[in-house]
């Protein structure tokens, strides 16, 4: 919306709602695109649950308001796919359909129009519901998180939303890089099995099921949220040469290489857990990392966002987590959220 930026010049359309698709774009109008959003009469969902949920995904972007069910709102989509570049279109994949947003559908008026279509199970499924934490749990990733004698849980936000949105925009991209039109299909089932990478690998070509270990890594060890005299530390050791340096500062003689902390976890984590119990979680913390071993005492996310005040940038009316990419000679500019129509609304 700025015209600043790597993707200036980029026109991009987004028809969809909530989470998933106006995260993907949002960071596309972060980088420069000019990121148009096209509402239903009523507007995204997401303007229901609250100002600045609609205002954390949507910064920005401009707001056309139309019936894409009417003729008339499918005229003015034509409009608009004739100047676009891509369209990411986050809905029901009957819904896709319906109202002409594919390639095929739309390639009459916009032959090298990239089109993605961001679904739950994929653009040739059904329309089951796919929400976010559904997904986690036929996944797997449900089940590999929690303690292994408690139930399975889910992170406290919404990883597979966030995930697919940052897998769609790098699709939109790589076919808007290749010069050629085309039909993408990515769905949130995919984007997280994709991201169980190392664990399926062990499963499909060793035969090695994942257990859920309390956050613990599967191949590290120590590597995962220890309590302290007061608070928890995540510590999170791979070589040698860290344990080295990890045990000296913490009194543990042994388990000197890797496979051996690996073959006796439990004696490790109840030799480390013992230890950090006579530090407090900021203690350790800063007496580890001058050793330049990974230790971050956990902190809330108000605390996260104090520390770290030049991660929040404001945009219109709103203060919002800044876009995770720092590029030199690029500073972003972050527009308001758009009004409702505010870019063009039905006749």
């Amino acid at each position: 919306m700025t015209g600043t930026g790597p993707l200036a010049g980029l026109r991009v359309l987004e028809v969809g709602h909530i989470l998933a698709g106006p995260y993907a774009t949002m960071l596309l109008a972060d980088l420069g695109a000019e990121v148009t959003k096209v509402e239903p009469p009523g507007g995204d969902l997401s303007r229901q649950v609250s100002d600045a949920y609609f205002a954390s995904l949507n910064r920005g972007k401009r707001s056309i308001r139309l019936d894409l069910a009417a003729p008339a709102g499918q005229d003015r989509l034509h409009e608009l796919v004739r100047e676009a570049d891509a369209l990411l279109v986050n809905l029901k994949p009957s819904a896709i359909r319906r109202f002409g947003l594919t390639y095929e559908a739309l390639r009459p008026f916009n032959e090298r129009l990239v089109c993605v279509a961001l679904t739950g199970w994929g653009l040739e499924a059904g329309d089951e519901p796919a929400f976010d934490y559904v997904v986690q749990a036929v996944t797997g990733v449900a089940a590999l998180t929690g303690t292994p004698d408690g139930p399975p849980l889910l992170p406290g936000y919404s990883t597979a939303d966030n995930s697919a949105g940052l897998a769609a925009a790098l699709g939109l991209l790589a076919q808007v890089i290749s010069g050629q039109g085309g039909q993408l299909d990515v769905c949130l089932r995919d984007v997280m099995l994709s991201q169980l990478n190392y664990h399926a690998a062990a499963w499909l070509n060793e035969g090695v099921a994942p257990r859920r270990l309390g956050g613990a890594h599967t191949y590290y060890v120590p590597a995962q949220l220890f309590p302290t005299a007061d608070g928890h530390l995540a510590l999170f050791i791979t070589h040698d040469r860290f344990w080295r340096s990890f045990a000296a500062e913490a009194g543990i003689e042994g388990y000197s290489t890797m496979a051996e902390r690996a073959a006796r976890r439990d004696e490790v984590i109840a030799a480390v857990t013992k230890a950090l119990a006579a530090d407090t979680a900021a203690g350790w913390e800063a007496r580890l990392r001058p050793l330049g071993v990974a230790a971050g005492a956990v902190r809330t996310l108000p605390e996260a966002l104090g520390e770290n005040p030049g991660a929040v940038v404001r945009a219109g009316d709103h203060q919002l987590v800044a876009s995770p990419f720092r590029i030199t000679g690029h500073d972003p500019v972050y527009g308001p959220p758009p009004r409702l129509g505010e870019h063009g609304d039905l006749a």
